[in-house]
């Protein structure tokens, strides 16, 4: 028995004999494509400060889809809504950014076969600032909403007046990419000037490196550049820069036809400056026999990206195959607030709000001049301020259709918490002690007055015997004795 069980244990092993991996059965009841066609996939960006248990919990509400769809927890990171009807999907997807905790979300619609930039890029209403008087184009406003992401619409009409003092694109923001707060535009007749972006409907962001994935304290690049520098000291020499890499080699086809800064990754964008299907079909066209010089060909494409780089649109559609963006005459469609949570702002607010703000003219120019731009315009705040300062700070707010705890009463915008009556009684300071041992006689007297005054006397009858009419309700023997005249 013994040596059968040696034998035993010694054939067993800590890996696996056969690597065979599981093949899933290709049944119907094996899939839920056909449920999942009515659902949405989305991704937290900020992962510790959002709870995925609270988020499943707490999304539905902030929709204001509560038992029209539920929730389902994919990852520590990665979640997904499954929806009853497509009418409660598409509005849900239209709203466009969406955030919880005051952290953005990568939200998008499940697909089979995902593409490359599937829950990478979120749409974003961006507001263009300081726009060139000369250059209130609808490509103008294109290519400079180009340096935050993929333009897909642009908000402009050139034929209505704007009261406005910017513009609007909605782009496809990068999430892995900083929010760019302000850029240097230099003009093609000399000059230059200073634009600067401000984006709707996005809430908390990193304060060093404009990022949407993580906080302050937790910055990679703070990270990174602490680690640096104590290297630094313990070596005691700087540490030298990386190389930037080199995009086409020497094996490439394309090298030596087209420049590093026409390849490879845009600084600015992010995204490639030719699209990596544009630069397979020029490899192509090289190696391919057609009884053409290779020079020729060479000089042609040379020509040809010389002549497209002219127009930013043209690179747009041409190099990167981008469509071309939508032109929404209505400037104000898909509108949303612009949150802004700069230590400097909260601090303004809440002196103004405590009116320690002091009121002069020098003062009033110094601070409108140096007003940070990522904080909400005051005017927003003039109906309720302190209630609508708390109500940003919170990932939900309180609406009509929601449940919360207490009592409620109908009103003309909805139901709203009734207030209970106060009991209106003096402080205690203010009333005074009764004595122990009953009423003085000073209060006895002013109690009988005021009872002689508020309370009528009432008016006694005399005593003049009983009345004829109670006597014949009360004893009618009396008057009838025998049941004949009273003469008889």
């Amino acid at each position: 028995m013994s040596s059968a069980m040696d034998k035993a244990l010694m054939a067993m092993s800590l890996q696996e004999e056969e690597e065979v991996p599981f093949e899933m059965p290709d049944l119907p009841e094996f899939n839920s494509m056909e449920r999942n066609s009515l659902s949405l996939i989305g991704r937290t960006l900020n992962p510790p400060c959002q709870p995925m248990k609270n988020l499943i919990r707490d999304m539905p509400r902030k929709w204001q889809k509560p038992g029209r769809m539920r929730g389902v927890a994919l990852s520590n990171e990665k979640f997904q809504f499954i929806f009853n009807s497509e009418h409660d999907l598409l509005e849900v997807l239209a709203k466009g950014t969406h955030t919880y905790n005051d952290w953005s979300l990568a939200v998008d619609r499940w697909y089979e076969d995902p593409p490359v930039n599937y829950l990478q890029v979120i749409p974003i209403w961006v507001q263009i600032w300081n726009m060139p008087v000369n250059y209130y184009t609808v490509s103008a406003i294109t290519v400079l909403g180009e340096l935050i992401g993929e333009v897909k619409e642009v908000a402009f009409d050139p034929d209505k007046p704007q009261e406005q003092e910017f513009v609007r694109v909605k782009v496809l923001f990068d999430v892995s990419r900083p929010l760019r707060r302000s850029k240097e535009v230099k003009l093609p007749k000399g000059g230059s000037t200073w634009i600067r972006f401000q984006y709707e409907r996005v809430q908390k962001r990193c304060y060093e490196c404009q990022r949407l994935t993580h906080e302050k304290d937790v910055c990679p690049i703070l990270v990174k550049k602490r680690q640096d520098e104590a290297s630094a000291r313990r070596s005691g020499s700087s540490t030298p820069k990386q190389p930037k890499p080199v995009f086409l080699k020497e094996s490439d086809p394309l090298f030596g036809i087209l420049k590093e800064n026409q390849v490879g990754l845009d600084p600015l964008t992010g995204r490639h400056r030719i699209a990596p299907e544009v630069l397979d079909g020029m490899r192509q066209y090289l190696l391919v026999n057609n009884n053409e010089d290779w020079h020729v060909k060479a000089d042609r494409i040379q020509k040809s990206i010389k002549e497209v780089e002219k127009d930013p649109i043209a690179q747009k559609t041409i190099l990167r195959m981008e469509e071309a963006p939508i032109v929404h005459l209505d400037i104000n469609t898909e509108n949303g607030l612009v949150f802004g949570f700069e230590n400097s702002g909260v601090n303004d607010l809440r002196e103004k709000l405590s009116g320690n703000v002091v009121s002069s003219s020098k003062n009033d120019v110094r601070s409108e001049t140096n007003r940070n731009w990522l904080v909400e315009d005051e005017s927003l705040y003039e109906s309720d301020p302190v209630g609508s300062f708390l109500a940003l700070s919170q990932p939900f707010q309180v609406r009509a259709t929601e449940f919360s705890s207490g009592f409620y009463e109908a009103g003309s915008s909805g139901s709203k918490p009734k207030k209970a009556k106060q009991r209106k009684r003096p402080p205690s300071r203010v009333r005074k002690p009764k004595p122990k041992g009953g009423a003085t006689p000073v209060e006895d007297k002013m109690l009988q007055l005021d009872l002689t005054r508020t309370l009528k006397d009432k008016r006694k009858a005399e005593d003049g015997g009983p009345s004829t009419a109670k006597l014949s309700k009360l004893n009618p023997l009396k008057v009838i004795p025998h049941e004949g005249s009273p003469n008889v």
